[in-house]
């Protein structure tokens, strides 16, 4: 399909409408039939560069195509005005003002993804932001986009729920003059976050949010009073710490001081390498006791009673002044418990049997590991006859059905459960 270019002041490289026509002409994207899957666009007098009609779903996928300007304007518009989603990552867009003329063109977006694309190259001016104002998830990953672009956006954008800053080299946070009132969920995973007084800036920032996602950051600790934490995160339901820095159990505690909190995740940290995958999640869940997902995973009413118990006990030896506070709470929940009894769970090895032959009885000790041909050769001194002229049978006090005869010589003794104290009947066969 060709493409005739626009004026010689466009800028150079592939713009978004030629890239829109090639993949989505009806030759490489088939017309799908039914409300918001597709756009008719009749040709105008004037005559029209593309063709009458491209097949457009109302989430558009333009990702590692080279776009690096936004092309015609009023094609965008005519071709573009059902679209909700839009996906430019990975692409070479350095100007905000071309990101602008394609979004101002595109009335109805909700999600816009500018992941992997240089905008650090140039300013966003507030005239451009203004472009964005419906949108409701951004994400901006990679991008390297500076807190003075990102404060642009909030200002600009008043319905934004989720917002999407990962990859950035963050080392600090730089504080919006206003709040941010309706973002719900912020990912800002992969920084260089490690001082929670930078933390502490994103609840001053956004204070109805609900997720928050730190993970791969190298926060080693959270440096806060527990009334603070309380007022700087009200609304806070979900926060993701994974293969951050923490390392003591007391900034794990901290965590009870959002109010709101019922999930946290908490995989790779400093703190929980010495400890079994068992110990991690009981002593977590024990300490947490208004989380209801850890980890992804949600925790029942009978893992959080097990884990809560198994938490007493853990700590029953330990000297008074390491015991945490969390113990003496569950303790006068469920009372001092008694150290579980050890149970032996090895097979047993040998045991003590009876063997009666005509009217003998010889006590002697059996081997458990071998087979009933191998007793049977160890029988022969006791009973004096060969082993092919052996009928051996097994008495098992329990059983109700009397001796059992052992017809397999290759079954192990241990498959059928003998006990010290256990008898086995020796006859002949007869001739």
């Amino acid at each position: 399909m060709e493409f005739q270019e626009g004026n010689m002041d466009q800028p150079s490289g592939r713009s978004f409408m030629q890239v829109l026509c090639e993949k989505y002409s009806p030759e490489n994207f088939p017309y799908r039939r039914g409300p918001g899957m597709g756009v008719h666009v009749p040709a105008t007098p004037q005559g029209s560069p593309m063709k009458d009609r491209l097949n457009l779903p109302s989430v558009l996928v333009l990702n590692s195509c080279g776009i690096t300007c936004a092309g015609e304007e009023n094609e965008i518009a005519a071709f573009c005005a059902h679209v909700s989603e839009l996906d430019l990552s990975d692409n070479k867009l350095d100007n905000w003002q071309e990101v602008s003329k394609i979004v101002s063109n595109v009335p109805h977006l909700e999600f816009l993804n500018l992941s992997s694309n240089p905008l650090n190259l140039s300013v966003l001016e507030r005239t451009y932001a203004g472009s964005f104002a419906g949108v409701r998830k951004l994400v901006l990953n990679n991008s390297k986009a500076s807190w003075e672009t990102v404060h642009t956006i909030l200002q600009e954008l008043p319905d934004l729920e989720e917002l999407f800053l990962c990859l950035n080299d963050y080392e600090t946070v730089s504080c919006s003059p206003v709040c941010c009132q309706s973002l719900k969920l912020l990912h800002i995973t992969d920084n260089n976050l490690q001082d929670w007084t930078e933390i502490r800036k994103l609840g001053i920032m956004f204070p109805s949010l609900d997720t928050l996602v730190l993970a791969n950051n190298h926060l080693t600790t959270i440096e806060e009073s527990n009334d603070s934490l309380a007022r700087l995160f009200p609304n806070l339901r979900s926060i993701s710490l994974h293969r951050s820095g923490l390392h003591c159990w007391e900034d794990i505690d901290k965590l009870n001081s959002f109010p709101k909190l019922e999930e946290v995740r908490l995989l790779g940290i400093p703190l929980l390498q010495s400890y079994t995958t068992e110990e991690r999640r009981k002593l977590l869940i024990a300490r947490l006791p208004a989380i209801i997902k850890l980890n992804g995973s949600v925790i029942t009413d009978g893992e959080r009673e097990d884990s809560e118990r198994f938490f007493i006990r853990y700590y029953l030896d330990f000297p008074p002044e390491e015991v945490p506070f969390r113990y003496h709470e569950l303790v006068t929940k469920y009372g001092k418990l008694e150290p579980l009894a050890v149970v032996d769970l090895r097979p047993r090895s040998s045991a003590k049997v009876e063997v009666h032959f005509k009217d003998k009885v010889e006590e002697i000790s059996i081997r458990l590991d071998q087979t009933v041909a191998e007793l049977k050769k160890q029988l022969k001194t006791v009973v004096h006859l060969s082993t092919s002229n052996m009928l051996l049978y097994y008495f098992d006090h329990e059983a109700p059905f009397g001796p059992e005869e052992m017809k397999y010589n290759s079954r192990a003794l241990h498959s059928y459960g003998i006990q010290d104290g256990d008898k086995f009947f020796v006859e002949p066969k007869s001739k």
